[in-house]
């Protein structure tokens, strides 16, 4: 997280981190209703309501410790229509995908902006739904549960070796990636890739603007 110390930038990195992870729940929700599933829209889920999202503790998370999570939606893969694992593989691509969306509209109304405003709350906004979203998404596509890229990856697996990979590592997922992220190796998967995906963007957008 990246609190500044006035409180135009802790309302901006405040609003930008609501954005990210309803954006993100909302995505995995839609799409499991798109596949056949109505249970996140039964839980009210299906909504820009940001407090639907929010999980009491891993909102404190994020203020106390600089990372916290949201609350998952509840899916049912066994109302998909078609292949379960692929429509369980598109729900989990959903979240970081819509992420990488965000980040790259908030980066082209960043660049497109300059020059025509000086609205220091705006710019700080657009920066921190930028970076925010992009890390957040390559976060998510790590493998390990509770993560989205624990289930993206059981995907590709043979069922049984699927089926024991998860039933393995969700008893003890959570606390591999606490691990890792209080050890930093997080930050030493996360950032170089975070850094290529925004320097790509800024490539694009320099060729269109």
């Amino acid at each position: 997280m990246f609190f500044g110390s006035s409180i135009t930038s802790m309302a901006a990195t405040l609003l930008a981190v609501l954005l990210a992870i309803t954006l993100h729940e909302l995505a995995h929700g839609y799409v499991a209703y798109c596949l056949g599933d109505n249970t996140a829209k039964a839980a009210g889920r299906l909504t820009l309501n940001p407090l639907a999202h929010l999980d009491p503790i891993g909102a404190l998370m994020m203020l106390i410790a600089g990372f916290g999570w949201a609350k998952p939606v509840p899916v049912n893969p066994f109302f998909f229509k078609g292949n379960r694992t692929t429509g369980m593989m598109l729900v989990s691509l959903a979240g970081p995908l819509v992420n990488l969306i965000v980040a790259y509209i908030a980066y082209a109304v960043y660049v497109a902006g300059q020059g025509f405003y000086t609205v220091p709350f705006l710019n700080q906004f657009l920066n921190y739904c930028i970076i925010l979203n992009v890390f957040l998404a390559v976060f998510n596509l790590i493998p390990i549960p509770p993560l989205d890229g624990s289930k993206i990856l059981a995907g590709f697996l043979p069922k049984q070796t699927a089926f024991k990979f998860l039933t393995t590592m969700e008893r003890y997922g959570f606390v591999i990636l606490m691990v890792l992220i209080l050890f930093n190796i997080t930050d030493m998967i996360i950032q170089p890739i975070a850094y290529g995906i925004l320097n790509f963007y800024g490539w694009m957008l320099n060729l269109i603007f």
